[in-house]
This record gives C-alpha cells, sequence and structure tokens, in this order.
C-alpha cells in the first residue's frame, strides 16, 4: 500500500493516537523534546555513515573547522586557519584555550592527532588529505604539525565538512581504535554530555548541557561560530508512526520534529502552535546504491540499464509530494548551482526508459534472473517512499527482487558487511546523502571508484580517481568545472550509484522555538521564546 493511502485516515488516527509522557516543557521550560528523523542505533560518528549519527555527534563532539553558512572552513577548535609555511609543506594548527573533555580532562594536540588519523581512515577526504602527508604530529599540547609531501589548500575544508564521516575530536584512548570498532563510550567536548544511563535503544536517548563549554565569541553559522546553548536538557525520542509523532508535536509534548513526512507537514501548516519550516536550504540527495562487489551489479551495463529507467520525478513525487517547491529533477552527481555541475549525461533520465525497453536492456547487458535483494527502511519515511519506487521499477523490469523490509539501524549496519548476499551481504540500498555534501569530488564519498577502500558499495571505477585527484591539483574553478562534467560523463557510464533527486524537506517545531540554526539539526543557538 502506498504512503498516500495509508495516511488517508491520518485525521482519525490523531484522535486515536496514544500520548507520550506527560511534558515537562511548559513556556520557559529548559528541556527540548526532539523526534529525529530515525532512530539513533550506532553512537559512534566514524564507525556509522548515518545521518542520525552525525547529528548525534555534533551534540557530543567538536571539531577543529566547522563550515559556515557559506560552506566556508572557519575555525572552531583551533585558535585560527592553519599556518602554512615551507611553500605548503608545514600546516600548524594551534588549539585555543580551555578546550576540555567531559571527563575533566584537558583536550590535547595528541588526541587530535589520533582523531585525525581515525577519521582519515574512513572518510574520502580525509583519504585524499593523507595520501599528501608524510607525518602528523604533536609538538606539544597545543600545536598540531602537518609535513606535507606537496601543497594541500583544502586542509581546514577537509576537516570542517558537514556529511559523514565528522572530523570529531575524541580522546587518545578512543581515537586509538580501529574504526572497525565502536568507541565504548561518548566521551567528546561539545556543548552537550551524553547520558549513557537514561538510554532505552529504539525509543530515547539524553543529553544534557554541557557546563564546561566555552563558545566561541563569533555568531553561530552552521557548523561554525558561538555555540551557546539555551536547553539544560535535550531528549531525543523515537516515534516511528507519524500519526503518533503529529499528535505530540500539536499537544506540545514534543517540541521539534526533525522530518515529518509532507503529507502531514501540509496539514500541520494550519495547526495552532506549530510552525514548519525548511531545515537544509542545500536539500538532500536521494539515491540508490548497487552493492559493486558481486553479482549481478558488478558489471556496470547492468547499472546503467537501471538508471535508464529510473525515475526520478517518481521517486521525489513519493518522498515529498506534489509541490515542485520541495523537489528538483533532473539532477545528476553534483549539487545544483556549484562548480562542479553540469548538464552532461542529464539526458539519461529524460524520458526514463519504458518498463520494456528497461527489461531489454537488462538482458543485454547481460541480467539472467539472478535472486537479489533491495534493503528498505520502513521506519525511516523518506527512504521508505524512495525504496517503495524503486521496489515497484524494479519488479516491472523483471528484476528477480527480494525486498527487505526492516528498520534503519539494521540497513547501516548491515551496508558494511562486504560478505556475498547468500552470506549476509546485500545487493542494493537506498537512502540519501546533503546536498552540501555533493557540492564537489572531496565531500561526495559516493561518487569514489576505489574498491573495497571506498564507502559501503565498493565500486571500482579508475577514471573517477584519476579525475578526482585532478580535481585537488585544479589551478582555477574553470578547470574544476571541466573536471566536473568529465566526471558525471564517467559517472553515467559506469554508475556508481543511481542519483533519485534533489529534495527539501520541511522540518516541524512548536511556534514559541526560534533561532532554529539552518543545514542539519543543531541544538546551539534554538531557543525557546
Amino acid at each position: 500500500m502506498h504512503r498516500r493511502q495509508i495516511l488517508l485516515g491520518a485525521g482519525g488516527a490523531l484522535l486515536a493516537a496514544p500520548r507520550l509522557a506527560a511534558a515537562q516543557g511548559a513556556p520557559g521550560s529548559r528541556v527540548l523534546r526532539f523526534v529525529p528523523q530515525a532512530d539513533l542505533a550506532l553512537l559512534d560518528p566514524i564507525h556509522s555513515v548515518a545521518f542520525v549519527s552525525r547529528n548525534h555527534a555534533l551534540l557530543v563532539y567538536d571539531t577543529l573547522y566547522g563550515w559556515d553558512a557559506d560552506l566556508k572552513a572557519r575555525p572552531q577548535m583551533a585558535a585560527a586557519l592553519p599556518v602554512v609555511e615551507e611553500e605548503g609543506r608545514k600546516a600548524t594548527i594551534t588549539l585555543r584555550d580551555g578546550l576540555k573533555f567531559h571527563d575533566g580532562e584537558p583536550v590535547r594536540a595528541r588526541d587530535c592527532v589520533a582523531s585525525i588519523k581515525r577519521w582519515a581512515g574512513r572518510d574520502a577526504f580525509g583519504q585524499a588529505l593523507m595520501g599528501v602527508t608524510e607525518e602528523i604530529t604533536a609538538p606539544d599540547d597545543r600545536r598540531i604539525v602537518f609535513r606535507l609531501k606537496a601543497p594541500f589548500p583544502l586542509l581546514a575544508d577537509a576537516m570542517a565538512k558537514v556529511g559523514t564521516h565528522l572530523c570529531v575530536m575524541m580522546p587518545e584512548r578512543h581515537a586509538s581504535l580501529p574504526s572497525s570498532q565502536a568507541v565504548p563510550e561518548m566521551i567528546g567536548s561539545g556543548p552537550f554530555r551524553y547520558l549513557a544511563a537514561e538510554r532505552v535503544p529504539g525509543s530515547r536517548n539524553v543529553y544534557a548541557r554541557n557546563p564546561d563549554y566555552v563558545p566561541r565569541a563569533e555568531p553561530p553559522s552552521y557548523l561554525a561560530g558561538g555555540k551557546t546553548v539555551h536547553f539544560d536538557r535535550v531528549e531525543w525520542l523515537t516515534i516511528p508512526d507519524g500519526a503518533t509523532a503529529s499528535a505530540a508535536l500539536q499537544r506540545g509534548e514534543i517540541d521539534w520534529w526533525e522530518q515529518p513526512p509532507v503529507d502531514l507537514a501540509t496539514p500541520l501548516k494550519r495547526a495552532r502552535g506549530v510552525k514548519i519550516d525548511i531545515l537544509d536550504p542545500n536539500g538532500s540527495i536521494g539515491f540508490l546504491r548497487f552493492n559493486c562487489l558481486h553479482p549481478p551489479f558488478e558489471n556496470p551495463a547492468i547499472r546503467r540499464a537501471i538508471l535508464r529507467g529510473t525515475n526520478q520525478q517518481d521517486a521525489m513525487i513519493a518522498t515529498v509530494g506534489d509541490d515542485p517547491a520541495y523537489r528538483r529533477t533532473p539532477y545528476g552527481f553534483f549539487a545544483p548551482g556549484s562548480v562542479m555541475a553540469s548538464d552532461v549525461g542529464l539526458d539519461s533520465f529524460t524520458p526514463p526508459l519504458s518498463s520494456d525497453a528497461t527489461r531489454q536492456a537488462l538482458a543485454a547487458a547481460g541480467y539472467q534472473g539472478e535472486r537479489v535483494n533491495l534493503l528498505a527502511a520502513t521506519d525511516f519515511p523518506v527512504i521508505n517512499a524512495m525504496a517503495e519506487v524503486c521496489g515497484d521499477m524494479l519488479r516491472k523490469v523483471g528484476v528477480n527482487l527480494d525486498y527487505v523490509s526492516t528498520d534503519w539501524g539494521t540497513v547501516t549496519q548491515r551496508i558494511l558487511k562486504q560478505d556475498p548476499p547468500a552470506q549476509g551481504g546485500w545487493n542494493m540500498m537506498v537512502s540519501y546523502t546533503a546536498g552540501s555534501a555533493q557540492v564537489n569530488p572531496a565531500a561526495n564519498n559516493l561518487i569514489r571508484g576505489h574498491g573495497r577502500a571506498a564507502i559501503f558499495g565498493w565500486p571500482t571505477i579508475p577514471e573517477l580517481e584519476t579525475l578526482r585527484t585532478a580535481w585537488f591539483a585544479a589551478p582555477d574553478e574553470a578547470t574544476q568545472a571541466r573536471i566536473g562534467r568529465e566526471m558525471q560523463k564517467v559517472a553515467f557510464e559506469q554508475v556508481p550509484y543511481v542519483p533519485l533527486g534533489q529534495f527539501f524537506s520541511p522540518t516541524a517545531l512548536r511556534a514559541d522555538l526560534q533561532d532554529m540554526q539552518k543545514g542539519v539539526a543543531l541544538f546551539y543557538g534554538i531557543r525557546r521564546a
């Protein structure tokens, strides 16, 4: 049954929805109750690829640099931008005063060195930085020194990026653990402390204001500036049922619902005491990702046939509804408006192949009816909507589909497995990434082509890696734009993933909340009027 049909009875469901515990959040309350986009199954933001883990990390941890609203790197834990010497082959970062971990220990440069190395082992931008780094040292407690084989002008940008994985600073004892092993406890230096004793898996996560956090003096701007906290306590409440969350918001039992389905956000615009906003002006990018290690999707011709049969508009309408203000298609492999964006290859989507033509293209590419699975997170509305459209398309074009309906936590754990599908692995999954993560090939982890060292999916596409390396050395925007066109051409031929379109998700808040930071769900700056 389609989501729109399910929601036809939403009005009655609102009346019958069970009440949450009585809210402490009367006017002037210092508690903020928040419903995240999905359950927080994995806590370690280096171990996890989920945005919900990234958002959690932004409460608990801090970063050396952070992107501002213009996606420019600004100092955060660092006192200033890196001091570059020796013709670009030495870069020194100095920590600002007063940094302290939640266990009372000061943040030392050696903690940061270990944290950078752990992050760089998983992150594509970090791997590029490590590729030109001879060594990182901590000559004293406040200085981090990079010795570089060649200049790397994007050093601060690499550590400021917003997508997964975040370059968060951890105590050395945690940062020394392999990224494949989750850290045993949440000890950061960020504006909130994580209250592990109050965690209820699948239901609740709780954060308390960090009294020792010293914000920067600058005004807040995205991940940069002064992270001033106006709440003593933030409670994340997992409410998979949209009708229940909507009713709780209208009754004042929750304060902020991160990502309501458009079908429910539209009537909430008329609800007393509630307001609707767009959280991320850069939008989100839906995608269908293949596991390129195993048949049949190790074959780029089969991946290309599925791309040609994909109707981006269907996926976006299912995700955010009929209003074109909430969606953009056709969409390629880089964010519209960025230097790297172009119209190269976009005719692959316009119009999509018919079901019969796609079936024929799959047969010509060598698909022989192998059983393949598609992981679908039914507790994550926007992902579930896109997965339903993709599943319907795959069945119509003759794919022998095992549609695996499960929860998002299970998806995020299973996609890390490189085992064959028959041994607990996977073939396809649907998710989305931030538009700000697709402005260039350093931030766009999905367009990497370095095989088993890449993020989940593991495509081997040497041409993309060669072009990406050239981008780092590009002397000007004209050269970057040319590289962007070439990368998009290769991506449409080799198909590391299928872009499903750009969408702009509404967020729903109680009307008395103000000064919400735009971009991702952030809990500094926001306050109750």
